[in-house]
């Protein structure tokens, strides 16, 4: 018979205090963390011990052995002694991340000094913390208004309430308004116009003037010449001209009316209706020739008084500028280009020579019921070759008064950087270059010819120098300055429509100051009598009283 296995019984163990056995087991391999039988089971994949974080929960699964995981963390044994650091250049941090640190630790800096002031308050008696309080918080408002403000950053200053160019008087009623907001998208094609006569004569250009620059500058002359500007009505051609129309104008009042979307300052046309016709007159003794200076800029000049910088002396000087270098840039006693006719407007009283001016009087067909007949202006003539085809030009002035109001010095950028003075000059004075553009397309000009102008110093509007010249055509000058031409005739026919639909009388078109507002009065015929007429009634008065009692 087989021998049966023993079977020897293990010792049992018995805990009398917990489940687990008595004892720990020897074997250092195996990590053992006690329990309690009083332990909640509720973090069993707890391997982080950042779950239960709020305060409610912080001891409710904790061991009573304490913190639960600490023999199952991972211990890094490895000799790191033996590695070797082998790339020792810095690392270049971003820019945006450069001051990050520094920024942080103001932030900490300002965060702990603002602590320490908290609990010096906590000592302090009720009425020491309230002013304290009110400090602290002045002062963070201060700090906070100066941290948003840049150092360069200045109050803009308010523009000024402008006047208008003519007192309205009580008793003129206001017969029609016009918005501009609706002239942007009016538009109206006119055919070729026909030249009905031509007067005056022409200078030719000097072409040495193309190569003035900023190094070789020129100074400014002045001239003695007679410049005319006379009205629609006073022109003894368009008299003679009555009957091929039935509105009647100059260059200079249709390109102000055409260009009156860009116009700021304020400005003001006479309108006669005589039966069937509309004359177009400038007012006499009015500011309505002189060329305006930074109109459209943000902030144009507001000057005062006497001051060289104010509006009004802006544009004397610019007006004098314009004619001066208009004559200068001319051959002198060379042969002139002769119109058909004489100048109309050259008197024996006239003292001096008469500039240099050429008038075309032209026609438009505005529709089967306006015919618009006005007389346009050239400046002067020029040839491309010997023997060439002749080219006529509109000879205009842009001046620099103060190169920090414009924010481009020219004598630094005008010979590498021209487009972008032009791009200035065109967001300062846009209504003019406008009116400009206009006036050459209206007398048909080949050519627009800039003279750049400044002053010799900043605080002397007396004296001033030639930096350089630019030409364009006009057709080519128009796109380039966003200037449509139908747009511009639509506007016109607009308002010559408005006008024609007013009975005879006189009235006053006035660009409102402040607002892109146009407004027609109905005035007395009366109205801006020169007092040269009333002195010559008065004298023809007399003369006849003494010829009855003789």
């Amino acid at each position: 018979m087989a021998e049966k296995a023993s079977f020897l019984l293990p010792p049992i163990s018995q805990n009398e205090k917990g489940w687990g056995p008595c004892e720990a087991p020897e074997s250092s391999s195996v990590p053992y963390q006690p329990y309690s039988k009083a332990d909640k089971l509720g973090k069993v994949s707890d391997w982080t011990g950042n779950t239960y974080q709020e305060r409610r929960y912080m001891n409710r699964y904790n061991s009573q052995f304490g913190a639960g995981g600490t023999l199952f963390q991972y211990n890094h044994e490895e000799d790191e002694s033996s590695f070797q650091l082998v790339d020792t250049a810095r690392v270049q941090r971003p820019g945006y991340l450069r001051n990050r640190a520094r920024f942080q630790r103001n932030n900490n800096m300002r965060r702990d000094r603002e602590r320490r002031e908290e609990r010096k308050m906590e000592t302090l008696s009720k009425l020491q913390k309230g002013r304290d309080r009110d400090r602290m918080r002045l002062q963070r408002k201060w700090q906070k208004q100066w941290y948003g403000r840049r150092w360069n950053d200045q109050p803009k200053t308010q523009l000024k309430l402008r006047q208008a160019s003519v007192d309205i008087h009580p008793d003129w009623r206001c017969v029609h308004e016009i918005e501009f907001s609706q002239l942007s998208k009016l538009h109206f094609e006119v055919e070729e116009p026909e030249t009905l006569k031509t007067c005056g004569s022409l200078e030719y250009y000097d072409k040495s003037y193309d190569r003035v620059t900023t190094k070789h500058q020129r100074p400014l002359a002045g001239v003695t010449r007679v410049f005319h500007k006379v009205t629609s009505t006073d022109d003894p051609v368009i008299r003679k001209l009555s009957g091929e129309g039935n509105v009647f104008a100059t260059d200079s009042i249709l390109a102000t009316l055409m260009s009156c979307g860009r116009s700021v300052y304020s400005w003001d046309i006479i309108a006669q209706r005589v039966g069937s016709k509309l004359f177009l007159d400038k007012r006499d003794n009015s500011q309505f020739d002189l060329l305006t200076v930074s109109e459209t800029a943000t902030e144009p000049p507001q000057d005062e008084g006497a001051s060289i910088n104010a509006p009004a002396n802006l544009a004397l000087e610019a007006t004098f500028i314009n004619q001066n270098f208009s004559q200068q840039v001319l051959k002198r006693g060379a042969d002139r280009h002769q119109f058909d006719e004489p100048n109309p407007f050259i008197t024996d009283e006239d003292e001096g020579e008469v500039a240099s001016v050429g008038y075309r009087y032209r026609k438009w067909k505005l529709g089967d019921d306006i015919t618009l007949v006005a007389r346009c202006e050239h400046d002067a003539v020029m040839t491309t070759k010997p023997g060439g085809e002749l080219q006529f030009m509109s000879i205009k002035t842009l001046n620099e008064w103060d190169p920090k109001v414009a924010g481009v010095d020219w004598r630094q950028k005008l010979d590498n950087q021209r487009g972008a003075i032009l791009a200035t000059e065109l967001k300062n004075n846009s209504c003019k270059l406008a009116k400009w553009t206009l006036s050459a397309l209206l007398a048909g000009s080949d050519t627009i010819k800039f003279g750049y102008v400044s002053r010799v110093g900043a605080r002397d509007s007396s004296k001033h120098v030639i930096l350089g010249t630019q030409q364009f055509k006009p057709q080519e000058f128009a796109a380039q300055i966003t200037l449509d031409m139908s747009n511009s005739w639509g506007v016109l026919r607009v308002i010559i429509d408005a006008l024609m639909g007013l009975p005879s009388g006189k009235f006053l078109i006035v660009k409102d100051p402040n607002k892109p507002v146009m407004r027609v009065y109905s005035i007395p015929q009366g109205a801006f009598e020169s007092d040269g007429d009333e002195e010559s009634d008065e004298d023809d008065e007399e003369d006849e009283e003494e010829g009855e009692e003789t």
